[in-house]
């Protein structure tokens, strides 16, 4: 029998992070085994096959010009060959006919981050705010070709609901868009000890109080702002995961707040070392201005370590405040301070960690393959 011919176009692709990333690595063997037979497209830093189970064509990224043109030559026999065109990036130079339907999967709004990357926004512009609001012609020209690029597709899939009430403000008709919550593979360990093993082996204080933050650090993921709270929590010590553009600002932030003894900064952590921090932890944070929604609440709870998240984007579909961790209004430095230092009040910590699994039956990662495997299907 035919193996049904699936296309994938992303910008970004295995071993490179990012969601999307991740996400096509751990997905795409699944779909697979269901008799998928797939091909995919990316710009990437090097040719080098990274050894997948199926094709992958890599746009090695030289100067804009020509690496979108060769990412569109490269788009047009692949688009002739599938049944069925699955996109990750809104903006791909994708040329060919239309003749298979193409579906997109959106995590958040890119035209928000370009505009805050380039400068062309304040990089605290508020992206909720910024649906509504406007910018400049620059700004104003993009967002009208993303949206209505968005409102092309047969078929978008979002992971939250609060990504689907973004993405219908862009014109896209709701009942295309499909809620398929994010999840983590089954094998992702984690590990079988106790908190105080896990510090014994990260040579952490055993008894200092510790909150993680892990991911890419950006001007919307807060990190200045967890710092500057932390200048009001005596004892509390922040460890910060990662590497990004705004790296820089937050160990300035350290400094003139008198805290930079207790922040380290430990830069990018392998992913496979993640869950022993996470479980060695006391909490971990995830105050930014937006998430669609966060892998690093997923696995934080996996690892049975509760949360403190700011209550934006995706992070109250996760975090049931009270439950399995804590919700913080942003931006709110104040009302952070507070819920630190609630944090570590007596048996608040311990009773939150027993409820860390608390709803995580929604974020089953084999629920996420045969839905998508279906929701696919359904444009044949």
């Amino acid at each position: 029998m035919p193996r049904t011919r699936l296309f994938i176009a992303s910008g970004i692709f295995h071993p490179e992070p990012g969601g999307p990333a991740t996400y096509l690595h751990e997905l795409l063997p699944q779909l697979q085994v269901r008799g998928w037979d797939v091909r995919a497209l990316t710009f990437s830093d090097t040719p080098d096959n990274q050894g997948e189970p199926y094709p992958v064509t890599r746009i090695v990224r030289t100067s804009y010009p020509v690496r979108m043109g060769r990412y569109a030559a490269a788009s047009r026999p692949l688009l002739q060959w599938a049944n069925l065109v699955y996109v990750h990036q809104l903006g791909l130079p994708l040329l060919g006919k239309k003749s298979a339907p193409r579906i997109i999967k959106i995590v958040g709004d890119i035209v928000w981050e370009r505009a805050v990357r380039r400068g062309w926004i304040s990089p605290r512009q508020d992206i909720d705010a910024f649906q509504h609001g406007r910018y400049g012609v620059r700004v104003g020209f993009d967002r009208d070709r993303l949206n209505k690029e968005a409102r092309t597709f047969d078929g978008v899939i979002v992971p939250s609901e609060y990504l689907k009430r973004m993405v219908a403000g862009w014109g896209v008709d709701e009942a295309k868009i499909r809620v398929i919550y994010n999840a983590l593979p089954d094998d992702i360990a984690t590990p079988e000890i106790s908190q105080a093993e896990a510090r014994a082996r990260l040579d952490l204080p055993a008894d200092q109080p510790i909150v993680l933050t892990v991911g890419r650090i950006l001007p919307w993921k807060g990190v200045d702002h967890l710092v500057a709270a932390l200048a009001q929590v005596p004892d509390v010590r922040l460890v910060v995961a990662g590497d990004g553009p705004a790296l820089a600002d937050a160990q300035r932030e350290a400094e003139s707040a008198g805290v930079a003894d207790r922040v380290t900064f430990l830069g990018r952590v392998s992913r496979k070392d993640m869950p022993l921090w996470m479980r060695a932890t006391d909490y971990v944070a995830l105050y930014s201005g937006y998430e669609g929604l966060s892998h690093t609440l997923l696995e934080s709870l996996r690892a049975g370590t509760p949360v403190i998240a700011s209550d934006k984007g995706g992070n109250p579909e996760v975090v049931r405040h009270g439950v399995n961790g804590l919700l913080v209004p942003y931006v709110d430095r104040a009302a952070l301070a507070d819920t630190l230092r609630h944090a570590f009040q007596p048996g608040v910590r311990d009773t939150l960690a027993t409820r860390a699994e608390t709803g995580m039956e929604r974020f089953s990662f084999a629920t996420l393959v045969e839905q998508t495997h279906s929701t696919l299907q359904g444009f044949l």
